[in-house]
């Protein structure tokens, strides 16, 4: 694949109120190639048919969200407590989507360490991801660890950079573990291109999409809509390895003016045709 060649793909987060056979039935119709699953989409008792149905359409699964995917806990899904049991149910996730779509990646978040104990958060990380690296490479898929915005701090997350979370990667040491870079959490960090440059080699996943100050937790723009520098951003990216998808991923809150979730076809064909267009910038400015 060129360096000019577009795989753009989207979440099932970005059209989170459907279910998931009125994801499939949209993507199709929208030609979208590459799919972000969302697993809480799929039936917990037996998701097989739902796997098969996916296979059938032809798209490619460029990235997962396991059912529950963060370290430690988050505001959505609080249970269990311990990491180690939090892994457990990662890793059979992780034996899921090996077994129907093996290549692909799978996200995980760090959630918010237990009293602000930073010491306890990095090392249970290095020692808990180098199972489930381990565990991801016997199945055939990888494991990427997106670090959060910092307005989700001790919320969602203790890794708050690139910079931190790639400390993760570097003492983790694994083919099967790198980092998910979603712009609208890394674009206020000072070096931002630089690191992207820095650990391009690592980088399994990208998220794309814009932001402005939010009104709630789910509050994202379309890419160019925004005050993110996208272009800047993204040439970072395509000046690394890195040669996978484009996912957009929008989180709204249909209470919200102008939610991006009341009108799901147009927040999908809207939101290709913007970040094609930061794309094609993206690319003039690098001749």
């Amino acid at each position: 694949m060129s360096a000019t060649e577009l795989r753009f793909g989207v979440s099932q987060y970005t059209t989170h109120p459907l279910t998931f056979e009125q994801d499939l039935a949209l993507f199709a119709q929208e030609g979208i190639r590459y799919i972000e699953v969302c697993e809480g989409k799929l039936d917990p008792k037996d998701p097989e048919p739902q796997l098969r149905r996916l296979a059938d359409t032809g798209m490619t699964v460029s990235s997962v969200q396991p059912r529950l995917h963060s370290l430690f806990p988050d505001a959505p899904r609080p249970q269990p407590r311990s990491p180690k049991k939090r892994m457990a149910k990662l890793k059979e996730t992780i034996r899921l989507f090996g077994q129907h779509f093996p290549g692909t990646t799978l996200v995980t978040i760090p959630g918010a360490v237990p009293g602000g104990d930073f010491a306890l958060g990095y090392r249970t990380a290095r020692e808990e991801y180098r199972d489930v690296a381990q565990a991801a490479a016997d199945h055939g898929v990888r494991v990427a660890l997106e670090p959060l915005n910092p307005i989700l701090m001790n919320i969602d997350t203790f890794i708050a950079t690139l910079k931190h979370a790639g400390r993760v990667v570097e003492e983790v040491d694994s083919p099967a573990f790198g980092l998910f870079v979603d712009l609208w959490h890394i674009w206020e960090e000072a070096n931002a291109a630089e690191l992207i440059r820095k650990y391009g080699d690592k980088i399994f996943g990208v998220h794309v999409n814009d932001w402005h100050a939010p009104r709630a937790f789910g509050d994202r723009l379309l890419p160019g809509a925004g005050e993110m520098p996208l272009v800047e951003l993204v040439n970072a990216i395509r000046g690394t390895s890195y040669r996978g998808a484009y996912t957009l991923e929008i989180f709204s809150e249909t209470h919200l003016t102008g939610s991006l979730w009341l009108d799901l076809p147009k927040t999908v064909r809207e939101g290709r045709i913007a970040f094609e267009k930061i794309w094609a910038e993206a690319c003039a400015a690098q001749k």
